[in-house]
């Protein structure tokens, strides 16, 4: 099993900044790519980031491009989003994910989530 957990969530003016960090713990040897969803109030769960264990690939959102970055950190067990120039639209709760293999074949978790919040 790989366990999740996210922090650095909060409340942060229009154009601020917050990094969310997600801990793996588990079978973290298994991970092949990490990445973030969000979920907004009255919405579906969309696709925001995701990076793959060597740090080889990322790809985002067009909604995020150029002002949110995914990084990791493999000795941690640790990804990161660093999101800068925030914007009202960007509340939501943020859930970590990872991709990881069990018995050969692909399967994922999720973390429990983590709030983020901008006021304009």
């Amino acid at each position: 099993q790989v366990l999740l957990v996210e922090s650095g969530g909060g409340l942060v003016q229009t154009g601020g900044s917050l990094r969310l960090s997600c801990a793996a713990s588990g079978r973290t040897f298994s991970i092949y790519r990490m990445g973030w969803d969000r979920q907004a109030p009255g919405k579906e769960r969309e696709f925001v980031a995701r990076i793959s264990w060597s740090g080889e690939n990322a790809a985002y959102a067009d909604s995020v491009k150029g002002r949110f970055t995914i990084s990791r950190d493999n000795a941690k067990n640790t990804v990161y989003l660093q999101m800068n120039s925030l914007k009202p639209e960007d509340t939501a709760i943020y859930y970590c994910n990872a991709d990881w293999l069990r018995w050969g074949q692909g399967t994922n978790s999720w973390g429990q989530g983590t709030q983020v919040t901008v006021s304009s």
